[in-house]
């Protein structure tokens, strides 16, 4: 029989903190379990196994993180929309290490519909909308910027900075400020730079 007092939300939030403190790979059935002080058993009533709770820990980050990013852009457009996202999101990758690794969870495609997902690259394009960038363009800008945010606060995350004297805050201005070039100025697709 469960516990009383433990419900599935309750279970997950207790997850994602969990996973903030000691590492989103070495969250548990187990490790989660022992936070509430009772047998792993106890939890399967609410979670089936360990990968539908690293689902939901992933799914609860995505929102987080959208809802976040949602607030950033409100009211903003351009460079200033630009600016807003990748600092909430590098923010959120900060303040919540274990939540934003579990971003990185492949999700079904039933549940990644459930969790909106894709609200993401939504906000990304609304961004983009101010670059007036058509599509295949628009795709490809999307790709360009989820994929400097992510390596960016990965390697920060990593330490893979430490060993340079100029401070990763003023590089990630910089960065900020050659991604806003880069779309204000994309490529003409008559000049491929590519193979």
């Amino acid at each position: 029989m469960a516990r009383v007092g433990l419900t599935v939300e309750r279970l997950v939030q207790a997850a994602a903190e969990l996973a903030d403190e000691v590492g989103f790979d070495n969250l548990t059935v187990s490790a989660l379990a022992r936070r509430f002080g009772v047998k792993d058993a106890s939890l399967y009533s609410h979670v089936g196994n360990a990968r539908e709770l690293r689902e939901r820990v992933a799914v609860l980050a995505l929102v987080e993180l959208a809802d976040r990013g949602a607030s950033a852009l409100a009211g903003r457009a351009g460079k200033d929309a630009l600016v807003a996202f990748a600092n909430a999101y590098r923010d959120y990758a900060r303040e919540h290490p274990g939540r934003y690794a579990a971003m990185q969870v492949e999700l079904t495609p039933e549940i990644a519909a459930a969790s909106r997902a894709d609200r993401h690259s939504e906000m990304t394009r609304a961004i983009l909308r101010g670059y007036d960038l058509p599509e295949p363009d628009q795709t490809d800008a999307v790709r360009l910027l989820h994929s400097t945010f992510h390596g960016y606060t990965a390697l920060e995350a990593s330490g893979g900075f430490r060993h340079h004297p100029r401070d990763t805050e003023s590089s990630w201005v910089r960065t900020l400020d050659a991604l806003h070039a880069v779309l204000s100025n994309w490529p003409s697709p008559e000049h491929p730079s590519g193979r």
